[in-house]
Order: structure tokens, then sequence, then C-alpha cells
């Protein structure tokens, strides 16, 4: 589109000049043109002050400072005239006559210019046109052609790994890598032969195409970086042309790296859909596992891939000589977000108060890209403030804000839903706060975040991988607190609960069909979670057991409810009291922090 832009304005300016070269050579003032009689007449009688001689013409300047024009008769020169009109050579006295120095430039002015210039316009316009129909040619024979982006050995701002925190296990797998391409010898001599393909696996924001540059960039190797999606194309054919022609890159810059992030799009399992084998995805992935370990070897190039699905990949992706290195990149635990905080905050004006141990404390779950995400935030506040440097108050409300969004302080809500809203998230936090298992409650509030009117942030004193029946039973009773503080304040419930009583239910459902602690169903697990196809549309569960032990399954979620509530509501029973308090402070203050919530209540918690 730029480029026909500028061929447009190209020819508008040709154009333009045209006409104003027109414009100034038919604006000069053309002289009168008389006869050769008129000429000897003003010569008798003195009117010419000069005659200049022209290859077709007399230009003849008169007293009165008009102009006229004698057309000459072929080669008739100025004397010939003289002589034939007789005119006395004494008429001639005073009157300059001037010989034009027959130049090409009046043959171009009046021959050569008047043909050639529009000749010229069109010649450019049918130039233009073709140009334009040759880039789209060229456009269209480069639709097979693999727009994979790569970034040379040398780029100043290559990652290493000393820029990636944590993931201390995957940088382990990955050193062999590095190893391998810095120098082969050392494996080939042995008889090792480096994995073909490396599978990098975890969570959206993990860091899974930060390592895949890290390792480019401590072997000091090109890199070639693309995405599964930019593989299919509307042609047939396109997608095993790109991979051919990706391919045919990397084993001309051999050693290097090849990255496809989310391979999942083009990695799917064949045959599950209705273009069975002439899908133009599953085409693009036969060309793949083709390039990967078909006939011909492809020694220096190494494949690393990232999915967070990989339960949907196709088995011969994951099969040894293909991809058969897996690395799983995890969340990251407590140190590793406190290394990750560290490195986001290197070029951020911290504050002398910020401690960013007590920042990877207060974000249990938070990935590497949320981290950055929350130091950012914290800057964007600290800007918006006017401010210099990031405070921990700051950073702590950014969190807050990124967990469930901005704070919504200019909503308006009646005294009577304020006091609603405050009772239930004191609910919330008395019953999370006297049960023995849930994790520490740090903050409640009734200012509105998101889609919530309050929240209350219960925080891990550690992270924790395993857990149990009664953890979970108690955490349903805190879901359930809010509504069963409301039920017993006001004798009714609001719709304020909606997201609470959902969430309990599928907690309690998971405790059956994924976790298999039912007592009365046994250790097994319920629906087929592997994923299908089918006529277009994805089905992400399977029954895999009848309508009776539907209804038994229904009855059991009824029943882990029920144990949570009847927690829940001697909690609430027994301390009236520490409600009320935590009401009355929350209708005053709108938010409260541990330690002022922990001098409200009682019990050996406080």
């Amino acid at each position: 589109m730029k480029k026909i832009i500028r061929n447009i304005l190209i020819i508008v300016c040709v154009f333009l000049l045209f006409g104003y070269l027109l414009s100034a050579y038919g604006s000069q003032k053309t002289p009168t043109t008389v006869g050769l009689d008129q000429l000897v007449k003003q010569i008798n009688n003195g009117e010419v002050t000069s005659v200049d001689v022209q290859h077709n013409q007399f230009v003849v300047a008169l007293k009165n400072k008009q102009s006229e024009s004698v057309q000459r008769d072929g080669d008739q020169s100025l004397t010939d005239v003289l002589k034939d009109f007789s005119i006395a050579p004494d008429k001639m006295l005073g009157i300059g006559i001037k010989v034009a120095d027959q130049s090409q430039a009046d043959l171009w002015t009046t021959t050569i210019l008047p043909i050639a210039i529009p000749a010229l316009l069109i010649g450019l316009f049918f130039w233009f046109m073709m140009r334009g129909m040759a880039g789209a040619n060229n456009r269209a024979m480069s639709f097979g052609q693999s727009p994979a982006r790569e970034n040379a050995k040398d780029d100043k701002n290559k990652v290493v790994f000393a820029d990636v925190a944590g993931v201390k296990e995957a940088k382990e797998e990955l050193e062999e890598v590095v190893d391998f391409l810095k120098d082969a010898k050392k494996f080939t001599e042995v008889g090792a032969r480096i994995p073909r393909g490396v599978l990098l696996l975890g969570n959206p924001g993990t860091g899974k195409t930060l390592l895949a540059k890290a390792v480019a960039g401590e072997a000091g190797v090109p890199f070639f970086s693309m995405s599964g999606s930019e593989f299919v194309e509307m042609f047939v054919g396109v997608g095993a042309s790109r991979v051919r022609d990706l391919f045919h890159k990397a084993k001309k810059n051999v050693p290097c790296i090849v990255f496809i992030d989310e391979i999942d799009a083009v990695g799917r399992k064949r045959g599950s859909g209705m273009g069975g084998s002439h899908d133009e995805r599953e085409q693009t992935l036969n060309q793949i596992l083709v390039e990967m370990d078909g006939f011909e070897p492809n020694l220096g190039v190494i494949v690393i891939a990232a999915t967070n699905r990989p339960d949907v990949l196709d088995p011969a992706l994951l099969r040894p000589g293909r991809f058969d290195r897996q690395v799983m990149l995890d969340l990251p635990d407590l140190a590793d977000r406190e290394a990750i905080l560290k490195i986001h905050a290197v070029k951020k004006p911290l504050a002398k108060d910020v401690n960013l141990r007590k920042v990877a404390e207060r974000t249990p779950g938070f990935s590497g890209a949320d981290l950055a995400n929350v130091l950012n935030e914290a800057a964007l506040l600290t800007a918006r403030h006017n401010k210099k440097t990031i405070s921990q108050e700051t950073i702590l409300d950014s969190i807050e804000k990124v967990m469930m969004g901005p704070e919504r302080k200019s909503r308006v809500i009646s005294p009577k839903e304020k006091e609603i809203t405050a009772y239930h998230e004191a609910g919330h936090a008395v019953v999370a706060h006297f049960l023995p298992l849930p994790d520490p409650v740090h903050k409640v509030s009734i200012i509105a975040r998101g889609s919530a009117g309050g929240y209350t942030l219960k925080l891990p004193s550690e992270d924790r991988h395993m857990h149990t029946k009664q953890e979970f039973i108690e955490e349903i009773a805190v879901m359930l607190g809010g509504y069963l503080t409301e039920k017993a304040i006001y004798g009714e419930v609001t719709t304020g609960a909606t997201s609470d009583l959902r969430r309990a239910t599928n907690l309690a459902r998971h405790l059956i069909t994924d976790y298999g602690m039912s007592d009365h169903l046994g250790p097994r697990t319920f629906g087929d979670k592997e994923e299908m196809i089918f006529l277009g549309r994805e089905i992400h569960e399977q029954r895999d057991y009848s309508e009776q032990m539907a209804q038994k399954i229904d009855e059991e979620i009824a029943g882990f409810i029920a144990q949570g509530q009847i927690l829940a509501e001697g909690i609430i029973k027994t301390n009236r009291d520490d409600i009320e308090r935590v009401t009355k402070e929350l209708l005053e203050k709108e938010t409260i922090e541990q330690r002022e919530f922990l001098a409200l209540v009682s019990g050996p918690n406080a």
C-alpha cells in the first residue's frame, strides 16, 4: 500500500510540473503578427527601434514598446527584404539588428518537447503499472517463503541465562544444547547424538520464549523464530512450503536454533478433524515431522518449541528422534519470584522501604510475566502520582490491581449495600481466621475491584503443592462464610455471593471427579479429560460414567458443601462479636490490613 501511494504521488507531481511548464511557456507575451509591407512602412516612418532576426521570423521592437513578428519566406534574410522594398540606407540608421543564434533551444521547445513530454508521461504511467504488477506477482510467489525472524549471533540485545531467573532445572537441561552448539565434536567423538528437538512446556508467562532466546545467546548462534500460526495460510500447501523454506534457511546457517512458538497451532493430533489427511494443518505437521527426522540429516539444526497445551500434541512429535527432550517450566516458587523481581527492578528507582522478599511472599502463583507486570504497574502508578521513586505500598497496590483489577472508588453504593458488603467480607475473614488450615488473612477491603464488590486477601505462608481433603473442606467453608454471614444477620442472602457459591461447587466437584476423595464413590476419577474434536468443536470432557453415577456425584457434591457449611456456621455463631468489630472497622476505614485485623479478632492466631 505504501508503494502504491508513493507511485501515485510521483505521477501527480510529474503532471503538475508538466502543467507548470506549459503554463509558463504559454503565458509568454506573443508578438502581433504583421506583413512585410507593414514592416517596411514602419521602418520608413522611423517607428522601429530594433529587429531580431530568428530562424523563421523577424521580431520587431517599436518605439511605443510594442512588439511585432513578421514571418520569413524560407531563408530570406533581412538584407534581401530591404533590397526588395528599396528601403533607403539612412532609414536603417539607429535600428538595432540582432541575428539570433540558431541553437537547438527553439527546436526543443517548439518541436520535440510537445511530442516527447506526453510520450514520456505515458511511458512512466505504464512503467509504474508494470512495476506494481510485478510486485504483486512477487508477493504472490513469496507465500511459500518462511517469514521467520532471524536474530544475529552478534545481536547487542541478546539474552543469556543470567537474564532468566529461576527455572534452574530447565537451564541445566538446556546447557547440553549450548555445549553441543559450541563444540559438537566433543559429543560426536563418543558417539553421542544431541536431541533433535527440545519441547518447552509450562503455563503462560513462565518464560519459555525467553529461555529459548537465552540458549541462542549463550551459544552465540543464529536464532530463527516463528509462531505456529504463521505457517498456515489460506492457500493449500503454503504451510508445508514455509516449513521447507525455514529449514532450508537454517541449514545454510548451521549451527543454529529454530524456535517455533505455540507449536500446538499446527501440531495437534491428526485424523480427528473433518479435513482428513489432506487438511492444510496436517500437511504442515507432516512436513515438520519429515524435516526433523526424515531421510536428510539436520546436524547442527536444533529445534526448540514451546507450548502450554502438551496434551493436544500429536504423538509423532513427542517420540524419540523429534522432540525427544521435554523441559517443564513450573510456576516460580518463593525464592525464584524474588530473583525474578530483582531482575525486573534493575532499571526502576525503588524506594529504601521496598522489600522484594515480602513482595514475593505476597505473589504466590504468579508467573514471571505477572511479576514483570506488577513492577510495571507500580512504575505507572508512581509516574501518575508525580513521584520519583517506587514505594512498597505502591507495589502492593499493583499486586491487587493485577489480581483483581483497578479500584473502583467512584462506584456509588447505598449505605445498606455497603453494610452488607462489610458483613460479607467480615464473614470470609473471620471463618478463615478461626479455621486451622486455610491461608492467613492479609487484607480485607470493601472497595470494589474489577467485578468484585469487596475482597478478602488470603496468602499462604509457604509454597505448597499437595493438599488434603480437610484443607479443601475448610476452604469451602471460607467460601461460604460471606453467604452464611449475610443469612445470619439479615435472614436472607443477596446476589453478591454468586461467585463464592460457584467456586465452592466447582471445588467440591473436583474433590470427587479429579482427586478421588469421596469415601462413598471410592478412589477413582470421573470424566475423560482427553481433548476430542468433533465437527469442528472441542469437547473437553467425555462422560465415562452412567446417569446413576452422575446422581451419586451430585449427592457427594452436596455432602461436601454441607460439611463446609456446618464448619462455617459454627464459627459464625461462636464469633459473632468478632464479625461485628471487623464490620464496624470496615465501614469506617473500608480497608483493613493484617495487623489491624488481628487486633480486632480473638483466638490463638490473634
